[in-house]
C-alpha cells in the first residue's frame, strides 16, 4: 500500500491493545492494493461470497451471493468480477452503483481459508458487477467451523420480508443457536473520496453454538477472541458505531439480516468471567429482515474450530 494502512479507529484500538508499533510495521506489508495470484484463484473456486454495503442512510448491511464456482473471477490483479446479483429486496441491490464502496469476504468453510477484499464498484450490468481493489488481505483460519456446501437450487421467488423493528421468534432462534455470523461495518467517510482504509468492511465471527447471547431487549453480547490485531471491524465501530449482521441457517438456507448499533466493552465482570474473551461486542437491534430458504446452498455437519476449546460459554458466566 502506498497510502496509510490503518485509519484512526484501527490505530486507536491497536494502541489500546499495545500493538500499535508492531501493526504500523506490518500493515504496509499485509494490506495490498492488488490481489495476489493466490487470492485471485481462491475467489474463483468459491460457490458463495459475503458482501458488505451501505444503504442511503449510511447503515451497513451484510449480504451473501451464491452461484457455481467461477462466478467470481479476477481478470487482472486490481479487479474482481462477480457474475451474480442480489435479490431485489436485498439492501445490496440498492447499493450497487458505480463508485459505491463495497466489501467482499471469500470464505471456504471446509478448508477454513478466508481472504478479504474491500474496494469500489467500477461497473454494473444485467449479469453482475466489477469491483476495483482498494485493500486485499488474508485472514487466519481461527474460529471458522468446518462445513462443506452443496447446491440445492434455492427458491426462485426468494425474497427478504418486511422490516421488523425487533426480532421475532424465528430470528431469535437463529441468533441463539448460531455458531457463525458475518458483520459489515464502515468508516464514517465511506462512499466519499478518501484513502482505501476509509471504506466498508465485512468480516466473520465464530464461536461455540450460543456464543451470541441475546437478551429480552434485543441486545446481543458477543465475546471477541484473540485475532490478528487488525481491528478492521472494531476500529470501524470505534468511529462509526453501527453494523449490519448476517445469520445463515446452514440447514434450511434461511437468511437473517440485522441492523444494529454497537459498542466495544474492554472490561467488567462479564468479560472477566468469559474464558478466552479479550473484549465484548455489545449490539442493540435497530431492524431485521428474513429471507426463507433464500440461499441455494446447504451445508454438511459442522466441525467446530479447535481454537474454540479454550473459550467459555455464557451459561458458565451466569
Amino acid at each position: 500500500m502506498t497510502t496509510a494502512a490503518w485509519h484512526e479507529g484501527e490505530r486507536r484500538l491497536q494502541a489500546r491493545a499495545g500493538v500499535a508499533e508492531r501493526m504500523a510495521e506490518i500493515g504496509p506489508r499485509v494490506l495490498r492494493d492488488y490481489m495476489p495470484d493466490q487470492h485471485r484463484s481462491f475467489f474463483a473456486q468459491l460457490p458463495f461470497l459475503v458482501a458488505g454495503s451501505l444503504d442511503a442512510e449510511g447503515q451497513p448491511w451484510a449480504s451473501i451471493l451464491a452461484a457455481p464456482p467461477g462466478f467470481a473471477h479476477s481478470p487482472d490483479p486490481r479487479h474482481l468480477r462477480i457474475d451474480a446479483l442480489p435479490m431485489a429486496s436485498d439492501p445490496l441491490a440498492g447499493a450497487l452503483a458505480t463508485g459505491a464502496p463495497i466489501a467482499l469476504l471469500g470464505i471456504e468453510p471446509h478448508t477454513r481459508r478466508r481472504n478479504r477484499m474491500n474496494g469500489a464498484v467500477e461497473a454494473i450490468d444485467g449479469r453482475g458487477f466489477s469491483v476495483e481493489v482498494g485493500q486485499s488481505f488474508g485472514n487466519c483460519p481461527k474460529y471458522i467451523q468446518a462445513r462443506e456446501p452443496f447446491f440445492t437450487g434455492g427458491a426462485a421467488d426468494a425474497h427478504f420480508g418486511p422490516r421488523m423493528e425487533s426480532l421475532d421468534a424465528r430470528a431469535r432462534q437463529m441468533v441463539r443457536t448460531a455458531d457463525t455470523f458475518f458483520i459489515a461495518t464502515a468508516h464514517p467517510s465511506a462512499g466519499r473520496a478518501g484513502a482505501p482504509a476509509h471504506g466498508v468492511d465485512v468480516s466473520h465471527r465464530g464461536g461455540r453454538p450460543g456464543f451470541v447471547r441475546l437478551d429480552d431487549d434485543d441486545t446481543m453480547t458477543v465475546p471477541e477472541f484473540m485475532g490478528n490485531f487488525f481491528f478492521n471491524t472494531l476500529g470501524n465501530i470505534a468511529v462509526n458505531p453501527v453494523a449490519g449482521l448476517l445469520f445463515v441457517d446452514f440447514d434450511s438456507g434461511d437468511l437473517l439480516q440485522v441492523a444494529v448499533t454497537a459498542e466495544v466493552l474492554w472490561d467488567g465482570a462479564e468479560l472477566a468471567s468469559f474464558e478466552g474473551a479479550e473484549r465484548l461486542l455489545r449490539m442493540r437491534v435497530v431492524a431485521a429482515r428474513h429471507a426463507a430458504a433464500a440461499l441455494p446452498l446447504r451445508f454438511g455437519p459442522a466441525s467446530l474450530s479447535p481454537f474454540l476449546e479454550a473459550t467459555g460459554r455464557w451459561r458458565a458466566t451466569a
